[in-house]
């Protein structure tokens, strides 16, 4: 059944007129009498008695059939829209995957203004680490990631966005609080808390560690990123955390910088790469992020932009 003909039926009705409704969908009146008799033929009913002259009323069948045709109209109205809104990227279901500390101190706020923009859209988020969020993108359960680098790129795109800035944190009363910059060489006997093994920040920071020569001879593994300031807060050790979780300083600990870039990383968006460039509603929540993230200012935290200094 043709939306168009029921939809000039409602109008017939609501004019009580033909020619009305002729005018106010630019047909000639010729055009919706055919529509009505091709209507009445489909449903195998009289729907309009028309009488002898201009006037007409609705038949039984006429008046149940406006009655449950209004709601059909309403409804494919709104079925239109939502599928032109999801053509435009205006709606849908976005499944995005995001590593610590980019969860909780960037992306909130960022998909706060997003969803204001586009309330039509719906975004999950799941937090973990990139060889996690890597394996979830090629099963098909995410549509795009804010991580680091994977290991293994064959089939995947990954999009440089911004560098994440490292600093050293340890106890105000550590020995190694005497020195302004740390260099992975100074860590020497000193305890040193980090990430699980596969951690992309672990990872990189036992690279740089044997670069150097350093030994780590007193370590401590902990789980989470954002825990470890708290654990260092507690006097178990330092740690090289994100700027951005450093910053302000927990209490009774200090914060140094380090010698050259030592563990920072590179975040940035990834996805599959047979689906780059992203599309629909994906695509304009990638560039709203890549807007956000190249221009980020982390007032809530009182950290200063780190992109401003950093090369990329």
């Amino acid at each position: 059944m043709d939306l168009k003909i029921l939809y000039t039926f409602q109008l017939i009705v609501k004019y009580n007129s033909f020619v009305r409704a002729a005018k106010e969908l630019n047909y000639v009146q010729s055009t919706v009498t055919m529509q009505m008799q091709k209507l009445e033929s489909e449903l195998g009913v009289q729907l309009i008695d028309r009488g002898n002259g201009k006037e007409f009323r609705l038949t039984e069948a006429g008046k149940l059939f406006h009655d449950q045709s209004l709601q059909i109209v309403k409804n494919m109205e709104q079925i239109q829209a939502s599928l032109l809104n999801i053509k435009m990227g205006e709606a849908g279901d976005i499944r995005i995957g995001v590593t610590e500390p980019t969860a909780s101190y960037r992306l909130p706020n960022i998909l706060k203004g997003f969803m204001s923009m586009y309330p039509n859209i719906r975004i999950s988020v799941e937090i973990a680490s990139t060889p996690i969020l890597s394996e979830r993108i090629r099963r098909g359960d995410l549509d795009f990631a804010l991580c680091s680098p994977p290991d293994l790129m064959t089939d995947l795109y990954f999009e440089s966005l911004f560098k994440e800035e490292f600093v050293a944190i340890m106890p105000e009363n550590h020995p190694l609080a005497l020195k302004e910059v740390l260099a992975p060489e100074d860590i020497g006997e000193f305890r040193l808390l980090f990430t699980s093994a596969s951690c992309p920040y672990r990872r990189k920071l036992e690279r740089v560690m044997q670069e150097t020569g350093s030994l780590m001879i007193d370590t401590m593994e902990v789980g989470s990123i954002t825990a470890l300031k708290f654990f260092v807060e507690s006097g178990l050790g330092i740690a090289f955390i994100p700027k951005i979780i450093a910053v302000p300083a927990a209490s009774g600990t200090t914060i140094r910088t380090t010698s050259g870039s030592l563990i920072n990383m590179t975040l940035g968006v990834l996805c599959k790469a047979s689906v780059y460039p992203l599309q629909s509603a994906s695509q304009k929540l990638y560039q709203y992020i890549k807007q956000h993230l190249s221009d980020k200012t982390e007032a809530a935290t009182g950290v200063e932009n780190p992109i401003e200094t950093l090369a990329f």
